[in-house]
């Protein structure tokens, strides 16, 4: 589960980070299916460390992502950082989230569990690369671990 948001005044990121960990928990205890390709060592890993959070205070946003593997799947099988341009990921991540979205407004022809809350990613926000690199290799986790092809774009590392 993702979110990135862009808010006005703090006492709103408040209510909403609120309800988006309860939607985290809730998601985090889905039963859904994932393929398995970790070892016990990496398994011990990932549930001391599943959640990924980027804040930037000047402007307001936060980008939470919880997962369960996702951590370790960054670290040892995604591209590098610094492999990928700014603008290609921005670019892939603009198109990543309106899929993503679409999907959570149509739950009914989607897998249930998936696409439970919308991302919020202002287009015209510069998130920088950090966030940029890691909401961009949340997306190629997600899709390969799910079996879901968000975009024409077929998922690779």
């Amino acid at each position: 589960m993702i979110f990135v948001s862009y808010n006005v005044n703090s006492l709103t990121m408040k209510y909403l980070l609120y309800i988006l960990l309860i939607f985290g928990f809730l998601f985090s205890c889905n039963s859904a299916k994932s393929i398995d390709n970790t070892s016990d060592n990496e398994n011990i890993h990932v549930t001391k460390n599943d959640t990924v959070s980027i804040a930037n205070n000047d402007l307001e946003y936060e980008l939470i992502i919880i997962e369960p593997g996702y951590n370790i799947w960054l670290e040892t099988r995604a591209r590098p950082i610094g492999y990928y341009e700014q603008d290609f990921l921005e670019t892939r991540n603009k198109q990543y989230v309106d899929a993503w979205n679409e999907r959570v407004l149509h739950p009914l022809n989607y897998p249930s569990g998936l696409y439970d809350s919308q991302i919020y990613y202002d287009k015209t926000v510069d998130y920088g690369y950090e966030v940029n690199y890691k909401l961009y290799n949340y997306f190629i986790y997600f899709q390969l671990t799910y079996k879901q092809q968000l975009t024409s774009y077929i998922p690779r590392i």
